[in-house]
């Protein structure tokens, strides 16, 4: 079997903000629809074991630790209005929703990762999302899939796209920084000379604090093993910031992930979206059975 993992915080805002392609009523909820109609559109296409995270709020344990850690301020809140109910709507669809609190919806995704990569019966992991945080769990049967691209993107691809394996991609936001999650990286480190350091050495701490030291060229080594030097004790922090928690969700049995078809609820709630065809599509798939898995 293949699992299926989806971003559905991502989702929302990809829907949101794409050209509006319907006008039915309410239109506040059309992000939701359009997640709905994503998701319902990836069982027909043989999506048998699907999981769905969401923040359900934006802030976490991460804001206690860095003040700059991105918050829910500016959120648009005709976007904001439609979060609790998209979880709301996924639920009613048949789907397992995980709603994140105190971690995030990434931190939900490497734990569901994780734990179905450790069951026998699955032959492949699908995060759904081409959220560079969700790099660093690419490894083995999981691997990462831009559904805006179809690029699946394996350790091989996270090398080649970020210069360092999937373990260094927090060690390498550390030192960029990550300007969506709100930390700055330090000062001089771009994302060709951080690459360049992290392929050598992997991690941070195993970085030496001299540039004489370092057995690979960079342009301004120097500097650059200064500013670490200075920050090296903020570097760790931010690692741990864009270090994904796998902890993040009680143990799970894979199989309850298996789609077996919309509540009772559905058709009410797609009713009251204004799409009554995401209840009759989601009827038809459940009588039928999703397509094979290609």
């Amino acid at each position: 079997m293949d699992v299926h993992l989806i971003d559905g915080t991502f989702e929302l805002f990809r829907f949101y903000y794409s050209p509006r392609t319907d006008d039915a009523p309410p239109a506040g909820m059309a992000a939701v629809r359009g997640v709905l109609g994503t998701v319902l559109g990836m069982l027909e296409g043989g999506a048998t074991h699907v999981g769905v995270a969401t923040d359900h709020v934006i802030e976490s344990f991460r804001n206690e630790l860095w003040a700059g850690y991105k918050t829910g301020e500016g959120i648009d809140p005709e976007l904001w209005a439609q979060f609790w109910p998209l979880e709301d709507a996924l639920q009613a669809m048949g789907v397992v929703v995980w709603a994140m609190t105190e971690f995030e919806a990434d931190d939900a995704l490497a734990a569901a990762a994780r734990t179905a990569a450790a069951d026998t019966r699955v032959d492949r992991v699908y995060i759904c999302t081409p959220d560079k945080d969700l790099g660093q769990c690419v490894e083995g049967r999981v691997v990462q899939l831009d559904r805006r691209t179809g690029e699946v993107r394996d350790a091989g691809g996270v090398e080649a796209k970020f210069g360092v394996p999937p373990a260094s991609i927090p060690d390498w936001l550390a030192l960029v920084g990550d300007s969506s999650d709100g930390f700055p990286g330090l000062p001089g480190w771009g994302a060709k000379s951080a690459a360049a350091v992290l392929a050598r050495y992997r991690h941070i701490e195993a970085i030496p604090q001299r540039a004489a030291e370092w057995d690979v060229p960079v342009r301004g080594a120097a500097r650059l093993a200064a500013t670490l030097a200075d920050g090296r004790e903020q570097a760790m922090l931010f690692r741990t910031l864009a270090t994904l928690r796998a902890d993040a969700l009680p143990a799970f049995d894979v199989e309850t992930l298996r789609w077996r078809g919309p509540t009772a609820l559905f058709e009410d709630v797609a009713r009251a979206l204004g799409a009554p065809e995401l209840a009759q599509r989601a009827a038809r798939l459940a009588a039928s059975g999703p397509a094979p898995s290609s």
